[in-house]
């Protein structure tokens, strides 16, 4: 059956294309950035119906995504990367209008820390996305999932699967209660675990409160952080509560000095700032007996949860 939907071509024709010389980064707005320190995506391309190249670059220093060493990228700036891939061709090729309010349902990434070391420029990755399963609503799209093949000078660094939908600022804020940034006040951040315990070089990117158990957290949220407040929220950002996944697992004393690699993380509902919300972890042996679920809580709901696979290191 052939799909009703095709890209627009159009719209590519406004963001830049594979670049010659590095000059500038695609528009903020389109990957939902209000900083341009914050925008990784540099290009893109379509390649076929539905299939796309985007072009990125990856900054030598970040307060997140660089490892406290400087001596490689964070897996988390890949998910970044490619959740702002998503939101570029939402808005150039499938005509998805600025103002539109996404949610990403689910992500899957599973790295290879190898190939992430920093060299001495910026690194230029080049994603190669599939876009799958796009849903229709009144004609349009509302929603697809999209595979991602994130390469580094040709070599494979990482691939995902991601899932979002979108919808209009007006069904927004009907399901969202009429609760908005300006009206929803964020509880006080409480005290922080130890920046060195959750391999974190500042106070402010700590986002785990102790509790006195091994295994149990309170999430910690600052609206004030630059990189997961980048703009003024309604709610916790998906990529606050993938840090708290990574956190986590850095934290458990059991745990010993594994390094999370893979992330499968499922978001159920919005975490909302002015409630508590609590972080918890179990074992979950996978293939290699490494993985290990995180489950985030708020009231007596599940809001997320996030299997993070990991290795010695």
């Amino acid at each position: 059956m052939s799909d009703p939907w095709r890209p627009a071509t159009s719209p590519l024709a406004e963001t830049p294309e594979a670049p010659q010389d590095l000059t500038a980064t695609v528009p903020r707005q389109l990957v939902h950035r209000a900083s341009v320190a914050e925008t990784f995506l540099t290009g893109v391309t379509s390649t076929d119906t539905h299939q796309f190249t985007v072009f990125a670059e990856w900054p030598r220093a970040h307060q997140l995504h660089v490892s406290s060493d400087r001596s490689a990228y964070e897996p988390l700036l890949v998910a970044e990367t490619v959740r702002q891939a998503g939101a570029l061709l939402a808005h150039t090729a499938y005509e998805v209008p600025l103002g539109h309010q996404f949610v990403l349902r689910e992500l899957a990434i599973t790295t290879y820390p190898g190939q992430l070391a920093l060299g001495a420029t910026p690194a230029e990755p080049v994603l190669h996305l599939t876009v799958t399963d796009i849903d229709h609503r009144g004609g349009r799209p509302a929603g697809f999932r999209y595979a991602a093949d994130v390469r580094l000078d040709g070599a494979r660094v990482a691939t995902a699967h991601l899932a979002v939908t979108w919808t209009d600022a007006a069904v927004y804020h009907r399901l969202r209660g009429g609760r908005t940034a300006a009206s929803v006040s964020a509880l006080p951040a409480p005290p922080g675990l130890p920046p060195a315990v959750v391999d974190r070089a500042l106070p402010a990117d700590v986002v785990l409160s102790p509790t006195g158990h091994s295994d149990r957290w309170r999430l910690r949220v600052d609206t004030a952080h630059a990189v997961f407040f980048d703009h003024p929220l309604d709610h916790v950002p998906g990529m606050l509560l993938l840090e708290a996944a990574r956190q986590a697992v850095r934290a458990r004393t059991r745990n010993g000095r594994r390094t999370p690699v893979s992330f499968h993380a499922v978001f159920h509902r919005y975490t909302e700032l002015d409630l508590p919300a609590w972080i918890e972890t179990v074992d979950r042996p996978g293939a290699d007996g490494a993985d290990v679920q995180v489950v985030g809580r708020q009231g007596k709901s599940t809001v997320f949860e996030c299997v993070v696979g990991t290795v010695d290191g």
